[in-house]
């Protein structure tokens, strides 16, 4: 899981992001500006943030209304000022738990994994992580490394067939009739291995050593261990 970790104080960033590096991945941002890039560019990729309330050039409070308003994704303001007015502002603007600096590693570990659960609980799955490549089910969109990528109708459709049976082997013929059941379109076992080949080449870092789409020899394709 990712976490967008955003605090101007360089020593709590770097002891944080040494923290948390056991149990998620950390984007750092010192600052809002290079904060609001991330959100804009990469927010899709984000499970959790973490928001120092107070920021040289902003808040915490403007980054959240913008991770908010890019998607239901939890955040947590980290912040000096134990003050109620601004535990209710946060709060009441979306944010889904406030700690008070300074903080055990052991509290904040746990705050964060109990607002993950609680928004796990609560909102469907509408990213599905596949190694580098995300499919937003949402937006009907298929990202790489973060970048867009283009597919047909057919290649999602084969994707989400992936997607939704990771770790479990599916024959040709299992593919075949799935697509044919969703799509309506013709579809042969041909027409099935340049749609493989094409998703490859569009996901896999290496088409040719294939680390998504797996092939298992003999039976067919296997997505996740």
């Amino acid at each position: 899981m990712k976490i967008l970790l955003v605090e101007d104080d360089k020593t709590i960033a770097s002891g944080l992001e040494y923290s948390l590096q056991d149990q998620f991945e950390t984007v750092l941002c010192f600052d809002a500006a290079s904060a609001e890039k991330v959100i804009k560019e990469e927010i899709h990729t984000i499970d959790l943030c973490l928001f120092d309330l107070s920021l040289p050039d902003g808040s915490g409070y403007d980054l959240c209304r913008q991770v908010k308003a890019a998607g239901d994704i939890p955040v947590i303001f980290l912040t000096a000022i134990d003050d109620e007015v601004n535990v209710v502002m946060g709060l009441d603007m979306g944010a889904d738990d406030y700690i008070t600096k300074p903080f055990r590693i052991r509290e904040l570990l746990s705050r964060i994994r109990m607002v993950l659960r609680r928004h796990q609980k609560h909102t469907p799955n509408t990213v599905i992580t596949l190694q580098h490549v995300q499919i937003n089910t949402l937006e009907g969109k298929v990202y790489k490394h973060g970048e867009e990528v283009f597919v047909t109708a057919l290649e999602y459709r084969l994707l989400l067939i992936f997607a939704n049976h990771i770790g479990q082997v599916l024959t040709r013929s299992q593919l075949l009739e799935r697509i044919w059941d969703v799509a309506g379109d013709f579809v042969n076992d041909n027409t099935l291995t340049v749609y493989i080949k094409r998703l490859r080449e569009k996901l896999e870092d290496n088409p040719q050593q294939p680390q998504i789409i797996k092939t298992v020899r003999g039976l067919g394709y296997k997505v996740g261990e």
